[in-house]
């Protein structure tokens, strides 16, 4: 499961990367130019994460969008040691 969320599933997404030359009529040019349009991929901004599920903590590769959501419970920490008062 190599690239994909762990939660919703999100994947790489095909897309256009618009090559542009000129400078913008609102700043007195004459407009932009495409001069190339070339295939692309959108990759998910997936970290690795340790993610409670079921009690167990486990390393899942969960997008930031379901991270930001709050749809996966993160762990606990647990507290240092500290010696016994005795």
């Amino acid at each position: 499961m190599g690239m994909q969320c762990a939660v919703c599933g999100k994947k790489p997404a095909m897309g256009n990367h618009y090559a542009r030359r000129g400078k913008a009529k609102y700043l007195g040019g004459v407009g932009r130019k495409v001069t190339g349009i070339s295939r692309r991929t959108f990759l998910p901004n997936l970290q690795r994460i340790q993610v409670e599920i079921d009690g167990a903590v486990q390393r899942a590769r969960v997008c930031v969008a379901c991270i930001r959501s709050g749809k996966v419970k993160r762990p606990t920490k647990q507290k240092l040691f500290q010696m016994p008062n005795v």
